[in-house]
């Protein structure tokens, strides 16, 4: 509104997520009661209204147009901007298999491409086949000159082409919703300069630093062409290292080598073009009037069932590790979706099972009733969120019904509980929205799905529950900034997190905190770290299984060390192959670089004496030339004699010809660079190339011999430098790895986990034992 005030935009196009479109409308009449809107709803983008509605936005004078996401992506761009893009994506690709091809890369990565080439191609003959119907009205068309883009992480699988294979963060496969998104922003940057976008997100990164190159393309695209970052490869290569590791495979297939980015270089580069289009705003920063979140993590006792379905997932993770189960029937994914379901609800592996009377559906309950009793005065509300089990409306077993009998049988009233689930259009989601705010529906249970990202409900909200744990720690984010926001009327809240022992509630929340770690050293409002390690996995390891059904800590404290000991290993190995070669270089290689020098500073000493003395300049300032025999005193003369000479040369083998300035000529013809070359030879070598200009050869000549001194100098310098390094290498050789004490330690503890873990180990036999002792007593 204030840009169109200022005159820098005619017309604004908001695209929201599709659940909040009335509520941005609301939001925006509160700040400008007299602001033309148009809003869309879902009857404006059916079939039959959608031509009227898009001309509406076209023809008419509106201060802002809001739209949702899946409305944004039917209307089209014309056909002609489509088909260009279409042609440079299938030009890009076709450069990188060349690319490919040349350098010899994998068969796999260049069928891959060749196929993401030949898909491209089928959309562009679909395009190209399409009936050109001129009364649909394109993107172009609308006179949208701004474009503002709401919770923006929602575009964030846009595809890219890369030599990579298999690199954790990647998309590989294209949203046609992004890809269509990414058309736009170049058509708003070819019409505004590069100032027409405004992306606003909470969590522009969700798992890996990867999603940064995404947001980059999509508002600092000409940035990237700039410095040669537009193929992700490059832009991998100057902020990302990627490690290959064998690891087990997800699917169950047995190990592979899996690709990923294990560290991110160069951050604050990175973050400095970032934040040219970046406005990072962390709540440090902002100092909001926020309420004060209090925490409270609930720890459940297993049931009997939990413990031992926990310990057959061990069982289940040992075949598949094993390969004595086909990867269609069982696989590492799967046993985490069971083990994430177990630490919900028994009933939830198997509906049979009984009600567990600690459950975290009980305990959650007892808590909501307690809050609720105690806030009665002021109507306070309260929001469940749990991922899993949602309401299926078909008879089965449901978290969320479960939670909803255990309140009702404590006694708060049915119209006062509600799922967000049960609201199926916009108006209805607004009306439940309305009934939370006012107090009317006080306990609201729902999905970060549906209930997360741009839900503002918050004013009477004084507790949030976490019953399961979701996997990215933006999910995490977007449901506590339901609560923690402004214009909550309470200054103190609540939030639970409900955790089953001995299952893996407790690793999956260690996990979504590491992640947050790494997304926290990059997203600051103050300056990044140089490098940070990256962080993005969907699946349990069977080491990480093992330890969590075992109980027994100890087993992933020995994978980690088998890890960290293997890396100070290498290092350690590095430092030992360094120290080699400085003593290789202590011995031979710098005495032979300060002897071989000092031989050539010797002669450049020569060869300037011996210049210096034999010059007899003229009255031109020209020393005489003397080729075969006969010297040249005038300069013109010389130069023409010297080329007759090149021209008459039989032969291109260096032959002597004459001397100037008391060094000896020598002429040769070089083939491969089809030139002709005169050398000066005093003590040294000192060669020119000769061209056709009668006074630029002799002029090349005497450039090279007053050049001798810096030359000389020069030498002087790298002596200087020779011997410091060689001081520097004593001094480097002497030194033992830094790291030491660390791999020692690292050791040891490794050593003492394998004896406590190596359960099936039997004790040495008494025959054994005598010849050891037996054995020591000789060696002493």
């Amino acid at each position: 509104m204030e840009s169109k005030r200022l005159g820098l935009s005619q017309k604004s196009l908001f695209v929201v997520p599709n659940h909040l479109t009335l509520q941005w409308a609301n939001e925006f009449l509160h700040l400008y009661p007299s602001a033309k809107l148009l809003v869309a709803t879902k009857k404006d983008f059916e079939t039959a209204n959608r031509k009227k509605f898009c001309a509406r936005i076209a023809t008419g004078d509106y201060d802002a147009v809001i739209i949702g996401h899946s409305q944004f992506e039917k209307i089209p761009l014309s056909a002609e901007r489509q088909e260009r893009q279409l042609r440079e994506q299938i030009d890009e690709i076709e450069g990188a298999i060349a690319e490919l091809k040349w350098q010899r890369g994998e068969n796999f990565t260049i069928k891959q491409m060749e196929k993401t080439r030949k898909s491209l191609e089928a959309r562009l003959d679909k395009l190209l086949a399409a009936d050109k119907k001129d009364d649909v009205i394109t993107f172009e068309q609308l006179g949208v000159d701004r474009l503002f883009v709401d919770e923006s992480h929602a575009f964030k699988n846009l595809f890219l082409y890369t030599k990579m294979r298999n690199v954790a963060g990647l998309s590989t496969s294209e949203a046609q919703k992004s890809s269509d998104m990414f058309m736009k922003c170049q058509y708003m940057d070819e019409l505004t300069g590069g100032r027409g976008i405004i992306f606003a997100t909470g969590t522009p990164v969700s798992n890996s630093m990867t999603e940064l190159y995404t947001v980059m393309r999509y508002l600092q695209y000409s940035t990237l062409q700039q410095k040669n970052l537009t193929h992700f490869d490059s832009w991998a290569s100057t902020f990302g290292e990627t490690t290959t590791a064998i690891e087990l495979a997800p699917e169950g297939t047995g190990y592979r080598a899996k690709t990923r980015f294990a560290k991110f270089y160069n951050l604050p580069e990175l973050m400095s073009v970032f934040k040219n289009v970046a406005d990072i705003q962390t709540a440090d920063m902002l100092k909001l009037p926020v309420p004060e979140a209090h925490y409270h993590n609930i720890a459940l006792k297993p049931s009997e069932y939990q413990k031992e379905i926990v310990a057959s997932l061990a069982e289940r993770a040992e075949k598949v590790r094993n390969r004595e189960v086909d990867s269609s029937v069982d696989n590492m994914l799967m046993i985490t979706n069971d083990g994430r379901k177990l630490a919900l609800d028994q009933r939830l592996v198997n509906p049979m099972l009984p009600s567990n009377p600690n459950s975290k559906a009980a305990k959650c309950a007892e808590n909501v009733f307690e809050i609720w009793q105690r806030t009665a005065g002021q109507r306070s509300t309260q929001m469940i969120f749990c991922d899993l089990s949602t309401p299926k409306d078909d008879g089965t077993f449901s978290v969320y019904d479960d939670i909803r009998a255990k309140l009702l049988e404590l006694g708060i009233p049915e119209n006062e509980i509600a799922f967000i689930h049960n609201a199926k259009s916009e108006a209805q989601k607004k009306d439940l929205f309305g009934k939370v705010r006012s107090g009317q529906v006080r306990i609201l249970l729902g999905s970060t799905q549906r209930m997360g990202a741009g839900t503002n409900c918050q004013q009477k909200l004084v507790a949030l529950h976490h019953l399961d744990c979701p996997w990215r720690p933006s999910d995490l984010q977007q449901r506590e900034g339901r609560i923690i926001r402004q214009g909550n009327e309470n200054s103190e809240v609540d939030i639970y997190s409900y955790v089953t022992e001995g299952t893996f509630d407790a690793y999956l929340y260690q996990l979504v905190e590491s992640k947050q770690k790494f997304i926290s050293q990059i997203m600051t409002s103050k300056s990044p770290v140089r490098s940070a390690e990256d962080v993005d996995e969907q699946a349990l390891s069977y080491a990480e299984i093992k330890a969590l059904a075992s109980g027994n800590p100890m087993i992933k404290e020995k994978m980690d060390l088998d890890i960290e000991v293997s890396k100070l290993k290498l290092l350690k190995a590095n430092h030992l192959s360094q120290k080699y070669a400085l003593e290789d270089a202590i011995s031979k290689g710098f005495p032979k670089q300060i002897a071989e020098t000092q031989e050539r500073l010797t002669g450049y000493g020569t060869d300037i004496a011996t210049v210096k003395e034999n010059t007899h300049p003229n009255e031109d300032g020209f020393s005489p030339l003397t080729l075969t025999g006969v010297t040249h005193a005038d300069k013109k003369e010389a130069g023409a004699a010297l080329l007759t000479m090149c021209q008459n040369m039989l032969s291109p083998e260096a032959t002597q010809v004459g001397s100037y300035r008391g060094l000896t000529l020598e002429l040769a013809f070089d083939t491969f660079a089809r030139e002709y070359r005169l050398t000066m030879i005093g003590q040294l070598r000192h060669t020119v190339t000769l061209g056709t200009d009668v006074f630029g050869n002799l002029q090349r000549m005497d450039n090279a011999l007053e050049g001798l001194p810096i030359k000389e100098q020069a030498c002087r310098e790298q002596i200087s430098n020779l011997q410091t390094q060689l001081e520097t290498a004593k001094a480097e050789v002497q030194k033992s790895f830094p790291r030491e004490e660390e791999l020692k330690a690292k050791s040891a503890r490794l050593e003492e986990l394998n004896a406590l873990l190596n359960m099936d180990n039997k004790a040495p036999e008494p025959v054994q034992e005598e010849k050891y002792k037996r054995k020591e007593e000789l060696e002493r």
